[in-house]
C-alpha cells in the first residue's frame, strides 16, 4: 500500500487526492492522510504565481512533516482579477495541485470560473473565498464541503470533483516516467 500525504486536514482535499490517484493507478492500493502544512502565502492567494507557490510549499512541508509517505500533495485555491475595468467584476477562482515524490514533481491547475460580483467584492475586501461563500450563501465551513464551485453550479461539480481532475493531470509525469517534464 502506498501512502499519499495531503498537505491539508480538509477532508475534501484528502478525498480528491485519493480519488485522483485511484483513477490514474487503478491496480495500486493507496491510503491518504492529511497533515496541517503551511503554505507560506496569504490565506487567500492572488494570482497564478502566488497560488502555485502555496501548493508547492504545502507539498514540500508535508514531505518534511511525514517523510514516510510515498507521495506528497499540495492543493492551493486562489483567485485572480482578469484586468477588466469593472471594479466589481472580473474575478476568477482556480486551484493549483502539486504532487511530489523524492525524485519527481507533477503540477496542474484546475479550470477557472468567474465569481459573482457580490463574492468578488468581499474577497477584494480581504475575506477568504470560503468565508465569502459562507456569508453569501448562509452556510458554515462550505470549503470543507461543496465549496464555491459546488455552490455556484448547484452541485453539478463539487469541490472534490473539481480538485480530483487536477490531481489526475498532476500525475501525468508519474504515469509517464519515461518522458521528461
Amino acid at each position: 500500500m502506498k501512502t499519499i500525504v495531503v498537505a491539508s486536514t480538509n477532508p475534501v482535499k484528502i478525498q480528491s487526492a485519493l480519488l485522483g490517484f485511484q483513477r490514474m493507478f487503478p491496480d495500486e492500493v493507496f491510503h491518504a492522510e492529511g497533515v496541517a502544512a503551511p503554505s507560506g502565502v496569504p490565506d487567500q492567494p492572488t494570482g497564478d504565481a502566488e497560488t502555485l507557490q502555496g501548493a508547492l510549499a504545502r507539498a514540500s512541508a508535508a514531505r518534511d512533516l511525514a517523510p514516510q509517505g510515498s507521495y506528497w500533495v499540495g492543493i492551493e485555491g486562489g483567485v485572480t482579477d482578469d484586468g477588466s475595468s469593472d471594479a466589481a467584476g472580473g474575478m476568477m477562482a482556480f486551484a493549483w495541485v502539486v504532487v511530489l515524490t523524492r525524485d519527481r514533481i507533477g503540477k496542474s491547475r484546475t479550470g477557472a470560473f468567474y465569481l459573482p460580483d457580490e463574492i468578488a467584492r468581499l474577497v477584494r475586501g480581504g475575506m477568504e473565498l470560503g468565508h465569502a461563500d459562507d456569508v453569501m450563501f448562509g452556510r458554515s465551513n462550505s470549503k470543507q464541503q461543496d465549496g464555491s464551485v459546488g455552490l455556484l453550479t448547484g452541485g453539478v461539480i463539487d469541490r472534490t470533483l473539481y480538485y480530483e481532475h487536477a490531481v489526475v493531470l498532476a500525475l501525468i509525469p508519474f504515469l509517464n516516467p519515461h518522458l521528461s517534464f
